[in-house]
């Protein structure tokens, strides 16, 4: 049965008329009037639904019954990466959310390749929780993890909620770093990564100065795009 995620309230019985984007959504399905699916709007489970009418550009379903049904993961780990370049956060964020993130922070570093800022980075960050929705759809999640918008490391580390931020870890070669067998993951944990070349050792310095523990994943170098989503795994395995 086909998942859309409707940014709308969500009621059993009600009349609606989708949003622009979960209505094309439905049209590219080719679904038709009396063809079910299940509606998702990020507020705690899902809904069943009937679709009543099909337009050029309009699609009307009626909302069916409620199922309170969670996917979610164990631990709420949230992401702040350094964000690779090319189409790999775009693939890093679709996992994330597949995954189980609770939400995404891409981040600016002293060797950052990608480097958006202004009005390209508010388009990418659109398009980046776009990809979370796609991912949700697919995966069942009900709950889309946040995207947030693009933020300079140093000027994020500063920030109050970062120290409010749960169990913080950033991932390091350090041989100092506590490995992921030594480690007791918190309900909330925040975990930092780097960029293709890795953090600055200023970098890491001003990231363990705000709390955040090196941790390891082992003896092999991963990828930018890597490293995260294997410590995500592992931490909700």
């Amino acid at each position: 049965m086909p998942r859309i995620h409707c940014p709308s309230p969500l009621a059993s019985s009600l009349a609606l008329a989708l949003p622009a984007g979960p209505a094309r959504h439905v049209q590219v399905l080719r679904l038709q009037p009396g063809d079910a699916l299940t509606l998702f709007n990020g507020e705690g489970g899902e809904f069943e639904a009937t679709v009543t009418q099909m337009g050029r550009s309009e699609v009307q379903v009626r909302v069916g019954a409620h199922h309170a049904i969670e996917r979610e993961a164990p631990h709420a780990v949230h992401l702040a990466v350094v964000m690779p370049a090319n189409d790999r956060m775009d693939w890093l964020v679709e996992k994330a959310a597949e995954l189980g993130a609770a939400s995404v922070q891409p981040l600016l570093s002293a060797r950052s390749v990608l480097r958006l800022q202004g009005e390209r980075a508010a388009k990418k960050t659109a398009h980046w929780q776009a990809v979370a929705i796609a991912a949700c759809e697919q995966c069942g999640r009900n709950r889309v993890p946040a995207v947030h918008a693009v933020r300079e490391l140093s000027a994020w580390l500063a920030e109050p909620a970062v120290a409010d931020a749960g169990q913080r870890l950033l991932l390091s070669l350090r041989p100092d770093a506590r490995s992921l067998q030594q480690l007791h993951p918190l309900a909330a944990v925040t975990l930092l990564n780097g960029p293709e070349g890795g953090l600055t050792p200023d970098e890491e310095a001003l990231a363990m100065a705000a709390g955040f523990a090196p941790l390891t994943l082992g003896p092999r170098v991963l990828r930018a795009e890597t490293a995260p989503l294997a410590a995500l795994a592992a931490l909700n395995a």
